[in-house]
């Protein structure tokens, strides 16, 4: 049967809801805007009330004969060549867990690599799932992980049989990617499951010359933020599956075991939309998008001062396997400040954003919501960076290990860790301790530390130093960082 992608069901069911002029005695309570506080309807308008119904009772009938929800699932795995896609409207974070949970339980061993979002490390810590950890390929000149091997993972299946599947992270917040079809042979030549946690991916569908996407290289499930490179609201997320290694009804049973049941209407109609948007004009508007970012890596790359990273620097042998252009990633050597010094001063002084800041490094997503207006004003701003630039000098050092030293053994689970009697001690005493929790810098949200695992001096040392630079540290029990929590008592 033809689909037809003109169509957005719950567009379409919120249309319907307004027009018929339905009288609800059910939640939310501020009753289409009228109960709402007249300062927030001033801020937010009264368009976001209006969508605010309930899913069923609301949106569908008590009984969701109207199957709202279900055929915009089925029209957005089509769009994006699934078999099976469910709607979250807890972000990533909570999808991604949802995935874990259908391939891994309690005590059973999951493959995952160690540059994974803080969002596994929680499901690990809810689920009890016990990590093998992959490690990423490591670019000790420029002090950046990228997604581990193909052959990495075959040899942690060689030496860990009994895992039940894999977990991999492509693309990085950087943009650079993993051979997610090598992977995927790797996995399915056990009869193993690959997730693919691609919350930065949600574009890649909808044009050639952009990285495979996990569904296209062969991956089981794949968890995708559609509100990160897509247009769809923030916490908007979809999972989708395909193949047999996963049943579909054992991974919506998982989602509803975390997921909320109050969803958001609203984020449903923006994933809806977003697939309209795509599936009709996705490859118009990506490759819009890719001429404009080419236009703005090369201006940037005639700025003085600035490094635009790219393929030549980011793949390649022991490196990434594939790039998404459209992180524009710079580094700052040449300017002698901090990616973190540069993402206060854009902010500060000229009201620019930026979405990745490290500790030699500035980031610009660019999406098909940018244009040269967006663009002219990035440029603008980092010419004037630039002769700013002496002026924030000299940046606060960050002592970051090399690979050797920033890798923690796991000496404890997570769970166990986590869950375990704790105490906060001095972070100049905490070497050699196993820590009780996480920390992580963020953006891009990769934990440096993990419940446990042995803290080290070096890895404290790079923590501290962060901090000092201007490191955005959300997680520590302690924000200022002078203790951290580690177990009370250990068992060697």
């Amino acid at each position: 049967m033809a689909v037809d992608h003109t169509r957005a069901p719950v567009l379409e069911a919120l249309e319907t809801y307004r027009r018929e002029g339905l009288l609800a005695f059910t939640p939310p309570g501020h009753k289409q805007a009228r109960g709402a506080d007249p300062a927030v309807r001033e801020v937010l308008g009264d368009a976001v009330f209006l969508g605010d119904v309930l899913a069923s009772g609301g949106l569908d009938d008590r009984l969701t004969r109207g199957r709202v929800l279900e055929r915009a699932e089925e029209l957005m795995a089509d769009a994006v060549h699934a078999e099976h896609t469910f709607f979250t409207t807890c972000g990533s974070s909570l999808s991604v867990k949802a995935a874990m949970l259908s391939v891994a339980g309690p005590h059973e061993q999951l493959l995952i690599g160690r540059d994974a979002h803080k969002s596994v490390v929680s499901g690990l810590i809810l689920s009890g799932i016990e990590p093998v950890w992959i490690e990423p390929r490591w670019d000790p000149e420029r002090h950046l992980a990228h997604p581990p091997s193909a052959e990495a993972f075959e040899k942690a299946y060689a030496n860990h049989p009994d895992a039940k599947g894999a977990l991999v992270t492509s693309p990085t917040p950087y943009g650079t990617s993993a051979d997610l079809r090598a992977v995927a042979e790797v996995c399915h030549r056990r009869g193993r499951p690959l997730i693919v946690d691609e919350a930065w991916g949600a574009h890649l569908p909808f044009h050639p010359d952009l990285p495979s996407w996990a569904m296209d290289a062969g991956a089981d499930i794949c968890v995708t933020s559609i509100h990160k490179m897509g247009s769809g609201l923030e916490q908007g997320s979809v999972f989708h599956l395909q193949g047999d290694l996963v049943p579909p009804e054992v991974l919506k049973l998982r989602a509803d075991l975390l997921g909320t049941t109050s969803p958001s209407v609203l984020l449903y109609a923006g994933l809806d939309g977003w697939r309209r948007q795509m599936a009709l004009h996705g490859k118009e508007l990506m490759g819009a998008a890719l001429e404009l970012v080419a236009e703005l890596r090369s201006a940037i790359g005639q700025i003085d001062g600035l490094h635009v990273e790219g393929r030549d620097d980011f793949c390649g042998p022991g490196l990434a396997d594939d790039f998404d252009p459209l992180q524009v990633i710079m580094d700052l050597g040449g300017l002698g400040i901090t990616g973190f010094q540069a993402a206060d001063w854009l902010r500060a002084e000229r009201n620019i954003e930026a979405h990745l800041a490290d500790h030699r490094r500035l980031g610009a997503q660019v999406t098909h919501g940018d244009d040269q207006e967006t663009t002219g004003e990035l440029l603008s701003a980092l010419r004037d960076l630039t002769r700013a630039a002496p002026e924030l000098r000299p940046a606060p050092r960050v002592e970051v290990p090399a690979p050797s030293e920033l890798r923690l053994a796991q000496a404890r689970s997570p769970r166990d860790a986590f869950f375990g009697p704790a105490e906060n001690v001095p972070v100049k005493k905490a070497a050699g301790r196993i820590a009780a929790e996480m920390i992580t810098p963020y953006p891009p949200g990769i934990p440096a530390v993990l419940p446990g695992e042995r803290l080290t001096e070096p890895v404290l040392r790079y923590l501290r130093t962060g901090k000092a630079a201007g490191m955005n540290l959300p997680d520590p029990s302690d924000p200022e960082l002078e203790t951290i929590r580690v177990l009370e008592t250990e068992e060697e």
